[in-house]
């Protein structure tokens, strides 16, 4: 019997075509997956933060020869409390209120005070009548002195009787004397009701503004309380905001490039676009040995509302004061954790759409905390903040909430 070349190619030893078939449907199979995996993740949202970049609107600026953050404090603040003991029936006060330098503040029940200073000027005025009677007595024993004397030199009354007479008349002066003193006393305690009555009315010691309110109607206020229980020792608190001034700690390794008089910009923390002509008035003469740092005093040269205290803020010492003609250098500002380095070049990733597109920037000298974009960059424009390592041109992004 003889058998064909085909049976001959299905039962020999080479390999089934069935089988070749299916390897060929497996790969095909695998490399469709791996694009469609491919395609799913390379295109997966990345979630980031954008910034929108803005014009530079600040002028060129002397160098800095060192910088330092502190604080903005008042040179001139008092919690302002009654000088007595009492109960307050007005508080006129509130948060943010500007007083002026002896204006009402708040008023205590002054029943007990107004009682007491009644009292005294009623002791003055019976002191003033006992001393009238005195004096119409005094007036009566000179008259009888005088009468006596006229007796005696015809020789019609003896020398004893003038002497009783003339005696009166030194008695009184005296007592209308010690009735002196205790007018005057009684005076004295109408001065003294009187400033304890005063005491009743709080006042402001300076001009200053309101920062906090720390009593109400009602309450029992006493400068001698520890703040327990229900009684108070202040009505408020009150700045005087020209007092204002920037405490900063700078190291103690440079302060040596710090002196007196030399000027300063200083940019809050609240208004980063916001340079405050400023000089150093003083280098404190003491070190905190915990953080190696010696407190420098700054003044502000130009006083805002928007500067309060306790603010956060940002010094430049320079070494020349800063012309006041300076023009902005062109560019924008955007935020430092915005560029990253690509290939040994500066970059930023620009929103468009859903997408990013990378793009170099030339970079300038910072202004305050951002970075100046020289070129490459236009105003208005949003970038990313802190872009990922796995972010690229063309990357699908989604902002993060």
């Amino acid at each position: 019997m003889r058998i064909d070349g085909a049976n001959r190619e299905d039962h020999g030893g080479g390999t089934p075509k069935w089988v070749w078939g299916g390897l060929a449907a497996a790969v095909v199979l695998a490399l469709a997956g791996g694009a469609a995996w491919w395609f799913i993740a390379g295109n997966k949202p990345i979630p980031v933060a954008t910034a929108t970049v803005r014009a530079n609107g600040q002028g060129a600026s002397a160098s800095a020869v060192l910088q330092a953050t502190g604080y903005v404090t008042a040179r001139r603040m008092a919690t302002v409390s009654a000088q007595i003991t009492g109960t307050l029936t007005e508080v006129l006060i509130d948060e943010g209120f500007k007083v002026r330098k002896g204006q009402v503040l708040a008023r205590l029940d002054d029943t007990g005070l107004k009682a007491g200073l009644a009292a005294a000027e009623a002791q003055v005025r019976t002191a003033q009548a006992s001393q009238g009677q005195l004096r119409a007595q005094l007036a009566q024993a000179e008259a009888d002195a005088r009468r006596q004397a006229e007796l005696a030199a015809s020789g019609m009354t003896t020398r004893q009787t003038q002497e009783q007479t003339a005696t009166a008349v030194k008695a009184y002066q005296a007592q209308i004397e010690a009735s002196n003193r205790q007018i005057e006393a009684a005076q004295a305690q109408v001065r003294q009701a009187r400033v304890n009555f005063d005491y009743a009315t709080v006042r402001a010691p300076f001009d200053g503004v309101v920062t906090a309110r720390a009593a109400q109607v009602g309450e029992i206020i006493s400068p001698l309380s520890a703040g327990g229980g229900f009684t108070r020792t202040g009505v408020g608190t009150i700045v005087d905001m020209e007092s204002l001034e920037v405490n900063v700690d700078v190291n103690e390794a440079y302060i040596a490039q710090v002196k007196p008089d030399m000027p300063c910009e200083a940019i809050l923390d609240a208004y980063p676009d916001w340079k405050i002509p400023a000089h150093v008035v003083a280098v404190i003469p003491s070190a905190d040995r915990g953080k190696a740092t010696v407190k420098v005093r700054v003044a502000l040269e130009n006083k805002d509302e928007r500067v309060v205290p306790d603010m956060g803020v940002r010094v430049s010492f320079l070494a020349a004061k800063p012309q006041a003609d300076a023009k902005p250098v062109p560019g924008v500002l955007l935020s430092p954790d915005a560029v990253v380095q690509r290939d040994g070049a500066s970059v930023v990733f620009v929103v468009q759409e859903n997408r990013v597109e990378q793009r170099a920037v030339q970079l300038g000298a910072d202004v305050g905390k951002f970075k100046l974009a020289t070129s490459g960059l236009k105003a208005g424009e949003t970038v990313v903040v802190s872009p990922p390592a796995e972010l690229k041109q063309g990357s699908t992004i989604i902002s993060k909430e």
